[in-house]
């Protein structure tokens, strides 16, 4: 009986001591979330932030939600004091915010990675004799030049304008390069177009302008990537159509000493900016996720690069160009539904609606042109095989003279 009596008073006395020091006893965040949704974060009521200065050992954000506590990188502190806006501006600006705290540091390392893909695939399939091309010799920058110099231009710009802006909007002012290339193919390869292109490829420019004219989140660094981007896009074009003609380089050449001429200058740009030591200290090397990511990466780039010289190779520059804007109105209108950062306007969808009609009315009559010469062709040979029989006969028929 004393040893029952003995035990509760020891319990009511740890009861005691434990509800008088309660608050005196810090209450740690041991384990924070790294990935924590702008919805859930615009409904934070209050945040506490906790330092290892103090009693923890642990640097956190203490997320008051309801009746419900989180625990939250400190990072997340830059979202949680932006001004309140209405919803969709708010998480349209926490996605941009995240994406930045986020994202590889350098795209220009994203492009060599591509580049060094490139290089090792064409060079396997060389070795297994899948596919064949020129050996390097002293001939070869000239016939060559200056197809890396656009290559690495146009490949180091397009990653750096769509890191800059959104996709649709990327998408929008990305159309120019239509206009650029019609220009440059008519001068440097002397080619001709019918008034009806021409309104069609107008259409497009003019659809871009009214798109672009809505757009309230002006970025001058993404805007002077994207343009810069039109134009070497437009002369990379024109003179892979020009150099597929060159003998001993053909598709794969192109591809194979574009890389290889420009990937040791791209790496040493890099590390001269300082973008290979953010690119080594980026802790997404430890995610396996971001590594697959990263390869997949670089081959989807060896595909693209590949799938444009390809079609350049059956089709005019322009038609290629052409060709890669109707698929990237896959990408804007998939942007206005994924990734938050597109902000309907009607002047917007009007242009962009514009572009789509523009690029099906020159894909219809290309396509149409295309089929008219094929005809053409067909009735000409059906013409001359009764031309030549006719000869044939006739030179049968005739008497031989003596010699």
């Amino acid at each position: 009986m004393e040893l029952r009596v003995t035990a509760l008073l020891l319990l009511v006395v740890c009861a005691t001591i434990l509800a008088t020091t309660e608050g005196l006893i810090p209450r740690c965040c041991v384990t924070v979330s790294n990935h924590i949704s702008c919805g859930a974060l615009r409904k934070v009521d209050k945040y506490e932030v906790q330092t290892t200065s103090s009693s923890c050992d642990t640097a956190a954000l203490i997320l008051h939600m309801k009746d419900k506590i989180y625990c939250a990188h400190p990072r997340y502190d830059k979202v949680l004091e932006m001004p309140k806006k209405s919803q969709r501006k708010w998480i349209r600006d926490c996605k941009k915010m995240l994406r930045k705290m986020t994202q590889f540091p350098s795209f220009m390392f994203l492009a060599v990675g591509q580049m060094a893909f490139t290089i090792i695939i064409l060079y396997l399939a060389k070795v297994c004799k899948a596919v064949s091309f020129q050996d390097f010799d002293k001939s070869l920058p000239r016939k060559i030049f200056p197809l890396p110099l656009l290559y690495v231009g146009n490949h180091v710009t397009g990653l750096g304008s769509t890191k800059k802006l959104s996709l649709p909007m990327f998408t929008v002012l990305r159309k120019f390069t239509i206009l650029l290339t019609m220009i440059m193919e008519s001068k440097i390869l002397r080619t001709t177009f019918s008034p009806q292109l021409v309104c069609s490829v107008l259409a497009i420019v003019f659809g871009a302008l009214v798109a672009a004219s809505s757009d309230l989140a002006f970025d001058a660094e993404g805007y002077t990537f994207v343009l810069l981007n039109d134009v070497f896009t437009a002369a990379n074009g024109v003179y892979t159509k020009k150099k597929l003609g060159v003998e001993g380089l053909g598709k794969y050449g192109i591809l194979f000493y574009n890389a290889f001429i420009i990937i040791i200058p791209t790496a040493l740009v890099s590390a001269y900016t300082g973008d290979l030591e953010k690119v080594i200290a980026f802790k997404g090397w430890l995610s396996l996720s971001f590594n697959f990511y990263f390869l997949l990466s670089c081959a989807m780039g060896f595909v693209l690069m590949y799938s444009i010289v390809l079609c350049s190779y059956y089709n005019s520059a322009l038609t290629t160009t052409i060709i890669g804007a109707v698929k990237n109105v896959a990408v804007a209108y998939i942007g206005m539904f994924i990734g938050g950062d597109y902000v309907f306007s009607w002047a917007n969808f009007v242009g962009l609606n514009i572009c789509i009609t523009g690029g099906l009315v020159y894909s219809y009559l290309t396509f149409q042109s295309t089929s008219s010469a094929q005809t053409t062709n067909q009735e000409e040979d059906k013409l001359r095989v009764p031309v030549v029989e006719e000869l044939q006969d006739r030179a049968e028929k005739r008497p031989l003279t003596a010699v």
